[in-house]
């Protein structure tokens, strides 16, 4: 679709002379742009928004017929949790498990861009790139069916070259302790491409200017690298880290359950509190349960991402979100 500048021009001048506020007035003038976004927009102030008052149902018994009208309990959906054996369990590996994420995929994303800007010959880049995104864009139900066929303890590849070898095959689905390495190696895998273009489109805004500069100072490529490139990465870095920290008492959902499903045996290295919160319900059909928990994740998480904002002004004011 194309848009005529003159006529554009016309209509803002024109909305200028209705005398309409100026946010009509942007209405106006970017309206394609705001129409490509209107989806997504009505998207989150539907789900995001028209669906707060339900929050009151964590206070009280839910009853699908009197809805957020149900009886008021308080305290006790929150108490049943905080209770629980679980508790502490499901708060302990969703901190644990997204802190290592945040930290192994961002810095080796950070790598990965510093290297794909190293390489010269376009073929092989464009190669190199589209190999490492399609990981991206692989449903975790498939991985999970792709990880079983690499781990599984008859028929998985892994156990095939051990016993093999003149091994004993491993037993990797009742055994806990592998796991926090394999969600995260599943993690970089699924998520390095993905990020790495990020960094990688910082990388190439850079002024060419900067690098002939240091250059002609002597500077070879890591001392470029360390005083020109990794400075001027590191507000982009903080932002999404930041954002990310947000999110860091979240657990990805479609990747803990679909990989570990119902195995009990893992629960105790693997359940998060997202799939807590689905086996939950599932269990007993109590969606005010549920709702305790979601609002505790909420709480947390705004706590830490206003917190490490704060921090971030303090230490870092260009990599501060607000």
């Amino acid at each position: 679709m194309t848009v005529d500048p003159a006529s554009n021009t016309m209509r803002t001048h024109r909305a200028k002379r209705l005398g309409l506020p100026g946010v009509i007035h942007e209405l106006i003038r970017n309206r394609v742009l705001y129409i490509l976004v209107l989806p997504a927009a009505l998207y989150t102030f539907i789900y995001g928004y028209i669906t707060l008052p339900y929050m009151a149902i964590a206070f009280e018994k839910f009853n699908f017929r009197t809805g957020i009208f149900s009886q008021w309990v308080g305290m006790k959906n929150f108490q049943y949790f905080f209770k629980s054996t679980w508790a502490a369990t499901v708060t302990r590996n969703t901190l644990i498990l997204n802190f290592l994420f945040i930290v192994i995929v961002y810095a080796s994303s950070i790598v990965l861009a510093l290297l794909l800007n190293e390489i010269r010959a376009k073929r092989f880049l464009k190669v190199s790139q589209t190999v490492m995104l399609f990981p991206y864009f692989i449903s975790w139900v498939v991985v999970s069916y792709m990880l079983q066929g690499l781990l599984n303890t008859s028929t998985g590849l892994l156990n095939r070259v051990i016993v093999g070898m003149g091994g004993a095959a491993v037993s990797f689905y009742s055994t806990p302790g592998y796991w926090y390495v394999i969600l995260i190696l599943l993690r970089v895998w699924k998520y390095i491409g993905w990020t790495s273009v990020i960094y990688l489109s910082v990388i190439t805004g850079i002024d060419e200017s900067l690098y002939e500069a240091a250059y002609i100072d002597g500077a070879g490529r890591l001392q470029s690298v360390r005083y020109i490139t990794l400075p001027l990465l590191l507000p982009t870095a903080s932002i999404l880290t930041l954002m990310e920290i947000g999110r860091i008492f979240y657990g990805d959902f479609s990747m803990f359950y679909a990989v570990i499903r119902d195995n009990g045996s893992l629960m105790p290295v693997a359940e998060v509190i997202d799939t807590y919160v689905y086996r939950t319900f599932k269990l007993t059909g109590n969606p005010s349960l549920s709702m305790a928990v979601g609002m505790y994740q909420s709480l947390v998480g705004f706590a830490l991402v206003f917190g490490s904002n704060t921090l971030a002004n303090k230490l870092y004011p260009e990599g501060a979100l607000f």
